[in-house]
């Protein structure tokens, strides 16, 4: 029997899908996921199926959207009766070995009320053996760090830069250098891990990079690596409150966005920046994947001579970054979305380019196809394995599909959902074709954009296509009622007896 390959899946958190060299990016150069895509298959119309990071990453690891596993927010639980990449990849004989985080909040129904677990949404998708975390507040790193000659009494600010004068986004170097990131700590024991593997077991490594997450900062060369000024225009209304005006929504996201998320030691809203600030903050963000870029070479480097790996690169979900006024993630336009994916399989087609609309929630049936085992629980995803192997599949989705739970957002800025109250279930869904998308709100008017704003004022074209709006809303329903679980309800109970 032959040795089965090995696995590594790589997430970098808040990655944009257009922001590689790959894709055509005007600016952003990412030289070793470049030379990786000549080697793998992208998929260039990839979208995460939720936000934020828990809610995007349970999708990610189940195959599932949000409408059935249900979580919401940072912190609501992922059901222990889900199963996972991690608990299929045992079933098939690997140890999945996990560098960074999963932000998978556990069933609280499985522990004691007392347990610490129940104080975090940090917690570790079951099923992974954790080689080294990297939790929120960077204790593992910050030890590091610290091991390395840092003044342990500096690194609770390690995050801030000197002022630039006149500027409120200052672009200066942080105190740590460029193979001191969180970034080059995970890659380092990665790396670390892998020269303990041996030849005859295969490995699964699941290596989750924060970068480019806030903080928006980065150390030299990478701080001052690209020109604010270059780089596409933003997308979205002239002002930010034309922004606002657009939606309920978008106001309620406007006044939750603080820029302290982003730029330590800041007290404002997102919305109160200029287009010269956000330019400063994208530039940095495009350094940030630059960055991350630069230790993913490392990666591949060490893994040269094991063409017998299953390489997957994504993200849990995208950034707005300036785009809209926004900054982060949620909401329901695209930027949020829209994230990369490259997979490299063992046999499988090189430099293959895939148009076709795909789904965070088709990267557990893959990994399924690929260990020829079945799934605890019926997932919402396909199988990538067609594109794979360079085919297309005979029927495949015509739209991207999201969801997006609000309900954080009413708690928080109530004054823009008069009407809607928890009862509501406050969500968004959305279907998003080549030229238009389509918005459903429960409690809230609906969205018809003809086609997907990239510039100047937004409208709602819903009142003026009748038609279009009834065929979307159908459409979703029918989505909604294939996605009803289908787990136990493709069987009888007498398939199961041994006789």
């Amino acid at each position: 029997m032959s040795r089965r390959p090995n696995i590594l899946l790589i997430t970098a958190d808040q990655w944009r899908g257009d922001c590689l060299g790959t894709m055509g990016h005007p600016v952003v150069r990412t030289p070793n996921l470049d030379a990786l895509a000549e080697t793998a298959t992208v998929f260039e119309h990839h979208y995460a199926a939720t936000a934020p990071c828990s809610p995007a990453r349970a999708s990610l690891y189940t195959g599932l959207y949000q409408m059935n596993h249900r979580v919401v927010w940072n912190g609501a639980p992922l059901d222990d009766r889900f199963d996972n990449i991690a608990r299929a990849a045992r079933r098939a004989g690997y140890r999945p070995t996990l560098f960074g985080y999963t932000d998978t909040s556990p069933d609280p129904r499985q522990l004691h009320p007392d347990d610490p677990a129940l104080q975090t949404y940090e917690g570790v998708l079951p099923g992974f053996a954790v080689r080294q975390a990297l939790p929120e507040d960077d204790a593992p790193w910050l030890s590091w760090l610290a091991a390395r000659g840092h003044d342990p009494a500096s690194l609770d600010t390690i995050h801030l830069v000197e002022e630039e004068d006149g500027e409120l986004i200052s672009r200066n170097a942080p105190r740590y250098s460029s193979d001191e990131t969180q970034t080059a700590f995970l890659t380092d024991a990665f790396l670390t891990w892998l020269r303990e593997q041996g030849r005859e077991q295969p490995w699964m490594a699941h290596i989750s990079f924060l970068r480019p997450h806030p903080p928006i900062v980065v150390p030299a060369p990478f701080n001052t690596m690209y020109d604010p000024h270059d780089g596409p225009e933003f997308a979205g209304a002239e002002t930010a409150e034309a922004e606002a005006a657009f939606h309920p929504l978008i106001a309620a996201l406007q006044d939750y966005q603080h820029l302290a998320s982003h730029i330590p030691g800041t007290d404002r809203h997102v919305r109160d920046l200029g287009r010269e600030d956000l330019r400063r903050i994208r530039a940095l963000y495009y350094g940030m994947i630059t960055e991350v870029d630069a230790q993913l070479g490392r990666i591949f480097t060490a893994l040269e001579d094991l063409e017998d790996t299953l390489i997957i690169f994504t993200s849990d979900h995208a950034e707005m970054m300036g785009d809209h006024w926004m900054l982060g993630k949620g909401g329901f336009y695209r930027e949020s979305y829209h994230i990369p994916l490259m997979i490299r399989a063992p046999g499988g087609a090189k430099g293959n380019r895939v148009s076709a609309f795909t789904s965070a929630t088709d990267i557990f049936p893959t990994l399924l196809g690929f260990l020829d085992i079945d799934a605890e629980h019926a997932p919402d995803g396909e199988s990538l394995w067609p594109f794979l192997r360079g085919g297309t599949p005979l029927c495949w989705r015509d739209a991207a599909l999201w969801e997006f739970d609000y309900r954080q957002l009413l708690e928080r800025a109530p004054q823009h959902f008069p009407d809607q109250t928890g009862r509501n279930s406050p969500a968004l869904i959305s279907r998003m074709g080549p030229d238009w998308q389509y918005i459903h709100f429960s409690g809230l008017e609906s969205l018809l954009l003809t086609s997907t704003p990239s510039s100047g004022r937004l409208e709602n074209a819903a009142a003026d296509h009748p038609d279009a709006v009834l065929a979307n809303l159908d459409l979703l329903l029918s989505e909604r009622q294939r996605h009803n679980d289908e787990t136990l309800a493709r069987s009888m109970v007498w398939d199961y007896h041994s006789a």
